[in-house]
């Protein structure tokens, strides 16, 4: 049934979406693995089956029950090689499933086992694995950076063995779908003609499958429409074989594209409703979204404009549920952990150059505590500089900085970044004298600090008519945020009270205020004038947000806006395109009725601690 239907006419027009990012997996051998690991009465002495199992396994629930088996068998034998293969067949599986927040949060878990295991073989397939990631995130251009470093590891491994050539295979024909998807047919067809030969050779059936199906696509991209028919005409049946439902799914999805271009609707709503039907059954998310997005054209072109909307609302939410917040904050934590390496470099130079500063204190101290006069001097001294470093750095910082001589970089998983920017200042500080433009901004700048003191935040510097803090550096909970946007509505008071003010000492600004919530690197930096600064992508955002923001409003991110929407009325301004980062959502947060003071917000943080549920 399903073979007729695919094979129905226009099929050399089609450009079929296989699942390009291929994993070894055979459906008929797991069942025999599983039957023979199921009657065995020590499982625990066959570890090596247990894995192939699960790499064999194409159902992703059972693929995760017996990969978890895996891993706490793993433990339990403190081997870190089948650690690595029960975390990234986990990965594996939340990958087909399309849920890419837990398949990027396994992968990075089998990444730690490969590097303490120091395999350069798991090296490559951890590439692989997260060079897929990219690819079902359409980010086809990373996830060839991803593949072909997987390659590289592989060509460097001195004792080449089978399954070095299928990895290596592997990586070769994921090349080959990237080029396609990047409309590259030509460069395509050289990776492809290069892995085919080799499950060729292996007789691995999946592979070639999918080396006839992506070779297709290649030459419907040129369009060869009769090369193309025989090539996918010999992998749809193999696919069948293989009970890939997940190629099924997106060959019916494209053949509902291919009967709306021709605008036989009719024809185009069965493909895409039977590719739903599918991807529903077998949990396919993105798969999921691609046919509802069809059906909600399909229905918009015949007018049912209720249909429409309904599927294109649940084409929205699955969206999401794949492209989702907590795979971004996984990615930034990945960016953030190299940040760390970096910028500990840094650090380092700057914790020699206290160790010598403070053997040269040490040293005068000597000699000062000869004279009582010079001991008083020197306590006096102390107190200025101690209220000095407390300026310049976080109280916990400057602590570390006098009773270590050092400080080392942090990260940070959930810090809240705000910007605030003077609306078009450079124009006003044209028509203004220096002593006047001074004054004026350390007016506004003196009253931010006391209004970020009064909330507990940390200001972290200022940069021309820019003002940095945040909130979640010294004190954890779950209220940091609310804080954050509690001090902006402070702040924006305070600059309109200035604004409709008489005092013609100060020139009267308008300003703007950006939030996003994330993880960040902190740490102090510099060997003269060190100062106490965040890094990574949490705060690129941040000012983003400032800069994408209106006079007079709060514009906060999706990440933030997750994290207080239950406490702050929010206008969705949809998605706005954001320089170097694409689009973006954002939001205005309304100005609620009374903003929670510091201990009102305080005792709502205690709260929500208190009754949070403990885990054991």
């Amino acid at each position: 049934m399903i073979a007729n239907l695919i094979k129905i006419g226009f099929i050399s027009l089609l450009l079929i979406g296989f699942k390009g990012t291929l994993i070894a997996q055979n459906q008929s051998k797991a069942d025999s693995l599983e039957q023979i690991f199921i009657g065995i009465p020590n499982p625990e002495t066959n570890l090596g089956l247990l894995k192939q199992l699960c790499i064999e396994q194409m159902d992703s629930e059972k693929k995760m029950k017996y990969s978890q088996q895996l891993i706490d068998l793993a433990k339990a034998n403190d081997s870190l090689h089948y650690l690595f293969s029960g975390y990234q067949e986990i990965g594996n599986a939340y990958l087909n499933k399309g849920e890419l927040t837990s398949a990027i949060e396994n992968y990075v878990l089998a990444a730690e086992y490969s590097d303490r295991e120091e395999s350069q073989r798991h090296l490559a397939l951890n590439y692989q694995s997260i060079g897929n990631v990219y690819a079902s995130r359409k980010d086809f251009r990373k996830s060839m950076e991803l593949y072909e470093k997987s390659i590289a590891v592989i060509e460097e491994i001195e004792s080449f063995e089978q399954k070095d050539s299928l990895r290596f295979a592997q990586s070769i024909e994921n090349l080959g779908y990237a080029y396609v998807k990047l409309h590259q047919p030509d460069s395509a067809l050289l990776y492809l003609n290069r892995s085919g030969p080799f499950f060729e050779d292996l007789e691995y059936t999946y592979g070639i499958a999918y080396n006839l199906g992506n070779k297709g696509m290649a030459f419907a991209e040129k369009g060869e429409s009769e090369k193309a028919i025989n090539f996918l005409d010999e992998a749809i049946p193999m696919l069948e074989e293989l009970d890939d439902y997940y190629g099924i799914s997106e060959v019916l999805k494209d053949m509902s594209q291919i009967y709306m271009d021709l605008e036989d609707y009719e024809q185009a709503g069965i493909y895409a409703r039977g590719s739903l039907s599918i991807a529903k059954e077998h949990d396919f998310k993105d798969v999921i979204s691609s046919a509802n997005l069809n059906l909600s054209k399909i229905y918009e072109m015949t007018g049912d404009s209720i249909a429409s909307y309904r599927h294109f609302k649940k084409y929205i939410a699955y969206r999401d549920s794949v492209m989702d917040i907590p795979t971004v904050e996984r990615m930034a934590d990945i960016r953030a952990d190299f940040e760390v390496s970096q910028k500990q470099l840094e650090v380092d130079l700057l914790n020699n150059q206290k160790r010598t500063q403070r053997i040269i204190m040490y040293s005068l101290g000597f000699f000062l505590l000869l004279s009582f006069i010079y001991y008083r001097r020197l306590s006096k001294e102390k107190g200025r500089s101690d209220l000095l470093l407390l300026n310049i750095l976080p109280s916990r910082t400057a602590k570390e900085l006098k009773e270590k001589g050092k400080v080392e970089a942090r990260k940070f998983k959930a810090v809240t970044v705000m910007f605030t920017d003077f609306q078009a200042f450079t124009r006003h500080s044209q028509n203004l004298s220096p002593e006047k433009l001074v004054k004026s901004v350390d007016h506004f700048f003196s009253a931010f600090d006391k209004i970020i003191e009064k909330y507990g935040l940390e200001k972290i510097k200022t940069i021309g008519d820019a003002y940095m803090c945040t909130g979640g550096l010294n004190s954890k909970g779950p209220m940091q945020p609310v804080k954050v946007i509690n001090a902006a509505f402070e702040i924006l008071d305070f600059v309109k009270k200035e604004s409709e003010s008489d005092n013609d000492e100060i020139a009267h600004f308008e300003v703007r205020i950006g939030i996003n919530t994330g993880p960040v690197v902190a740490g102090v930096v510099g060997t003269k004038k060190f100062a106490y600064d965040i890094w990574g992508d949490t705060v690129n955002v941040a000012a983003r947000m400032e800069t994408n923001s209106q006079a007079g409003m709060i514009n906060i991110s999706e990440n933030t806006y997750q994290l207080v929407k239950d406490r702050f009325e929010c206008e969705y301004r949809g998605e706005i395109d954001v320089k170097n980062k694409g689009m973006m959502k954002m939001y205005f947060v309304l100005r609620p009725q009374g903003i929670m003071n510091n201990m009102e917000t305080e005792a709502a943080e205690m709260k929500e601690i208190s009754s949070a549920p403990r885990t054991p």
